[in-house]
C-alpha cells in the first residue's frame, strides 16, 4: 500500500470571510454567511447535475492555511474553555493528520461551473477536495451523543457604537452581528480592554467584549471583492 497519497482541488471557495479569524468554527451557526464554491476548468460541464435536487451539501476542503506539519496530535479545545487538552482524533481542530474538513451547508442554487451556499464556515480561498450531497435518512442521528459538546454556545448581546453600521446593508448588519455573538475570540482571551478586528464581507470591523457582550466601534470597507453578501 502507498504511503502517498495525493489529490487535487477540484475548486475553491469565494467566501463573505476574507481572513480566518471571525470565520465561524462550525457551519451552519450563522445562516447569513453566503459564499460560492467556484469549480475549475477540469471540472466537465454536468458534473453536478442532479445536485439542484438536495438542500444541503457537504463540502471536503483542504486547511490550507494550516502547513503540513502543524500536526498537533492534543489540542485544547475552544469549547473546554482551552484549558483541557484532548485528543486531536476527538476535536474539530484543524492541526490535523491530513489537513482535510468537511462542512455541511445550505445548497441555495446550483449555475453553471459554481454552487451558492448559506451557513459557510470557510475563508475565502479555500480548495475545495469534493462535494457530495446530504443524505437526511441516513445522517441525521437523533439519538448522537454530542461528547463535550452537546449544545451549543450561548451567543453573546452585540451593540453598536454610534456610526458603526453607517452604510452597512441589512444582510451585512445580520452577518456581523451573528459571528461576534458567537464570540470569535480565543478561548483563553478575557481581557475586555483589547479591540480586536476581522474582515467579514469586505468589511473590516473593530470590536471588543466587556461585562459579557460584544460592542462594535467601527467598521470600514475594504477595497476587495469579498462583498458578496
Amino acid at each position: 500500500m502507498s504511503e502517498e497519497i495525493s489529490m487535487r482541488p477540484i475548486g475553491w471557495v469565494e467566501s463573505c470571510f476574507g481572513e480566518k479569524f471571525g470565520t465561524p468554527r462550525q457551519s451552519g451557526i450563522v445562516p447569513e454567511a453566503r459564499g460560492r464554491v467556484v469549480f475549475s476548468d477540469e471540472v466537465p460541464s454536468g458534473a453536478s447535475r442532479g445536485l439542484e435536487e438536495f438542500s444541503h451539501i457537504w463540502i471536503v476542503f483542504l486547511f490550507d492555511q494550516v502547513k503540513e506539519e502543524e500536526v498537533r496530535w492534543f489540542v485544547r479545545p475552544p469549547r473546554l474553555g482551552g484549558n483541557q487538552k484532548k485528543g486531536v482524533l476527538a476535536t474539530r481542530s484543524p492541526f490535523r493528520p491530513n489537513r482535510i474538513g468537511l462542512s455541511l451547508v445550505a445548497l441555495e442554487s446550483v449555475s453553471e461551473g459554481a454552487l451558492e451556499v448559506s451557513g459557510l464556515d470557510l475563508v475565502e480561498g479555500t480548495p475545495v477536495l469534493d462535494i457530495k450531497p446530504y443524505l437526511p435518512y441516513a445522517e441525521s442521528l437523533r439519538e448522537a451523543d454530542g461528547g463535550f459538546a452537546r449544545e451549543a454556545p450561548e451567543p453573546l448581546k452585540v451593540e453598536f457604537c454610534d456610526g458603526a453600521k453607517v452604510g452597512l446593508s441589512d444582510e451585512t448588519l445580520a452577518l456581523i452581528t451573528r459571528v461576534l455573538a458567537i464570540d470569535p475570540r480565543p478561548a483563553f482571551h478575557n481581557d475586555e480592554e483589547r479591540i480586536y478586528g476581522c474582515q467579514l464581507a469586505g468589511v473590516n470591523v473593530k470590536w471588543q467584549v466587556k461585562g459579557g457582550r460584544v460592542l462594535v466601534l467601527s467598521q470600514e470597507s475594504l477595497s476587495s471583492s469579498q462583498n458578496i453578501v
